[in-house]
């Protein structure tokens, strides 16, 4: 049972992964208000496919909360009805949430699936939460920490909602981000905690303390490659449609970004050295310096080569990598300590 638990924790975590890389994609399409109603999607759960299914017709049944597009406005219906030959204003209600009213097929079936795979992550955190209670007399930190990280899988459906209504505020997207890597964290420790307290690393204080240094400038990387992104963002609503010119002024979180990936990535060269010198057995450094690598790469590419497709999608993915890698080594030293007492 125990050894079935560890799996379905395991692929909780990938599908929290897949959501983190489906968010990239929504990102990096600008796809956010691709639905721009939640959980819906244009009042459907299946969302439409063309804007006929989104235009007033006559002799048409509406559901109720269905929505149409009309007159740069999105209506909602306020009950099942059956359109006459003439529109009547009484049938609908103005959406309130926001007066963002564009549909993209493309944009609004990759907003779809962002949030299906969402729902579908939250199945495993679920299915976990419950098989936890196998752990109740040997280890209760599992059973809280699972329950925990179902409230937060609740708690960032309804931060993506705030998300849409905002039509995409930077500060709520940030959280969103920061909310994903939190559950990352939250279920890698699920993991750590239900394996084998056995451990073959060596302990080392000053590896430990340079590598939460390293962890904490990993977030500060994320948060400002958000804000960042969004700099981008707003230069593609601009109409600048010249990728060579989208980072040709950059705001100052740019500089600060570029600058800390150096000291991210000397900070992280200090542990692989000390880990290699001292024999202390953290193989996941190497892991960390390519992801570091591949994140700089990536970087690179986007500001000299003018955003290559599919590179900030990956530079986000590797971002969450990095901080799930390193977090997870924290754990191995946590444990590493405990063997040793």
């Amino acid at each position: 049972m125990k050894k079935n638990f560890t799996t379905i924790a395991k692929t909780a975590l990938v599908l929290v992964y897949m959501v983190i890389i489906a968010g990239a994609l929504v990102r990096m399409t600008g796809s956010g208000m691709g639905c721009p109603d939640w959980p819906k999607c244009f009042g459907y759960y299946i969302p439409p496919t063309d804007i006929k299914e989104l235009t007033w017709t006559e002799n048409r049944v509406f559901k109720k909360g269905q929505v149409i597009i009309r007159d740069e406005a999105l209506l909602v219906a306020k009950e099942d009805c059956l359109t006459g030959t003439k529109f009547e204003p009484s049938q609908w209600e103005k959406y309130t949430k926001h007066d963002y009213a564009v549909f993209n097929p493309t944009h609004t079936w990759i907003e779809y699936i962002n949030r299906l795979t969402g729902l579908l992550s939250g199945f495993p955190v679920f299915i976990m939460a419950v098989m936890s209670f196998w752990f109740w007399s040997e280890n209760k930190k599992i059973v809280w920490l699972s329950w925990l990280s179902v409230i937060m899988m609740g708690f960032q459906g309804w931060l993506g909602a705030t998300v849409v209504y905002s039509v995409l505020n930077p500060i709520k997207i940030t959280i969103h981000m920061v909310m994903a890597l939190l559950i990352v964290a939250v279920i890698l420790y699920i993991i750590q905690l239900a394996k084998p307290k056995e451990s073959l690393l060596v302990f080392n204080p000053a590896f430990r303390t340079v590598l939460w240094i390293s962890l904490g400038l990993t977030l500060i990387q994320v948060v400002l490659g958000t804000q960042v992104r969004q700099f981008v963002d707003e230069q593609v609503k601009s109409g600048n449609g010249n990728e060579s010119l989208w980072l040709s002024s950059p705001e100052l979180s740019f500089y600060f970004h570029r600058t800390f990936s150096f000291i991210v990535f000397f900070a992280n060269l200090f542990l692989y050295v000390k880990n290699r010198k001292l024999n202390l057995g953290f193989q996941k450094i190497n892991w960390v310096m390519v992801l570091i690598l591949a994140e700089i790469l990536t970087g690179i590419a986007m500001y000299y080569f003018h955003f290559p497709f599919g590179s900030q999608a990956i530079h986000l993915v590797m971002a969450s990598l990095l901080f799930g890698v390193q977090f997870y080594m924290i754990l191995e030293i946590r444990k590493t300590i405990q063997s040793t007492l």
